[in-house]
């Protein structure tokens, strides 16, 4: 009798506010869940509005060698090697291929400089700003905060509206073809068209190629994780720091009882346990 081969788990989390404490930007309890999967073959794609050099340094950091999703959807990248099947993809540094999804930065900030013209708004972009005032904002080091303001397709600015303004703002921003996505902390804006759900969808065609049957799962606490959620067979939504969740609309929805990485490692144990792994 031959069996129905088991889905490989393929694990799509965001970072900060869920894989990453939220204030901190530290794995914590985390780093044993991820050791784990590691070693079980299971891949973890992160899947967040960090920036490349970003990414790059949590996933040395973390021992992760699987592809990664940037600045919120807007490009993958994938270790070179890592997919046998064909695909759609550039060599680029570090021995990484790219997927591009998104807008070059440039186009985005130049954009950003006519809606603020047009508008009257106030608001910064990373790019205006030092690494020592984005340090102070973030409360990461230096050398961190650097790396952070190292956008390629998006742009992360620092508001102060209300709901009018962001009418007005978020009208501006469709009529220059770009939309922005709140975070745990900040506001990301980036193409419009470009989110979470469209380079997960691809980068998982890429898994089912090249594996066959596979499981998505996708991990996260804030509205700009919505479109990865929906794009996964099991979404988990962690608590936020003050013990709510998001109020979300993602069907099939599992919330976590715990914020950050200890809600992180909850939702892999239960994984682990109904897979049976």
């Amino acid at each position: 009798m031959n069996r129905t081969p088991t889905p490989l788990p393929v694990i799509f989390t965001d970072l900060d506010g869920t894989l990453l404490d939220l204030h901190t930007y530290d794995p914590g309890p985390a780093r044993e869940a991820v050791a784990r999967l590691q070693e079980r073959g299971i891949p973890i794609v992160f899947c967040s509005s960090k920036t490349r050099a970003e990414q790059l340094s949590y996933r040395r950091q973390l021992g992760i060698r699987d592809p990664f999703i940037v600045e919120n959807g807007a490009t993958i990248f994938i270790p070179r090697g890592y997919f046998t099947v064909p695909r759609e993809a550039r060599p680029t540094s570090h021995g990484l291929e790219v997927i591009e999804l998104g807008r070059p930065a440039a186009e985005i900030r130049r954009a950003l400089r006519e809606i603020r013209k047009e508008t009257g708004l106030s608001f910064r972009g990373y790019h205006e700003m030092t690494v020592e005032e984005v340090a102070e904002l973030t409360g990461l080091p230096p050398e961190a905060a650097r790396r952070a303001m190292t956008r390629e397709y998006s742009e992360t600015i620092i508001v102060d509206f209300g709901p009018a303004d962001w009418q007005r703002f978020n009208a501006a921003l469709v009529a220059h073809g770009l939309v922005c996505f709140a975070g745990g902390r900040f506001h990301t804006v980036v193409g419009l068209g470009t989110d979470k759900g469209q380079a997960v969808h691809r980068l998982a065609e890429l898994y089912r190629q090249q594996h066959g049957a596979i499981l998505t799962v996708g991990l996260g606490d804030s509205p700009n994780d919505v479109p990865m959620l929906r794009a996964v067979d099991r979404p988990f939504l962690v608590q936020r720091p003050d013990g709510t969740w998001e109020s979300v609309d993602v069907p099939g929805l599992v919330p976590i009882p715990a914020p950050g990485p200890e809600g992180w490692c909850m939702a892999v144990e239960q994984l682990l346990t109904q897979l049976a792994l």
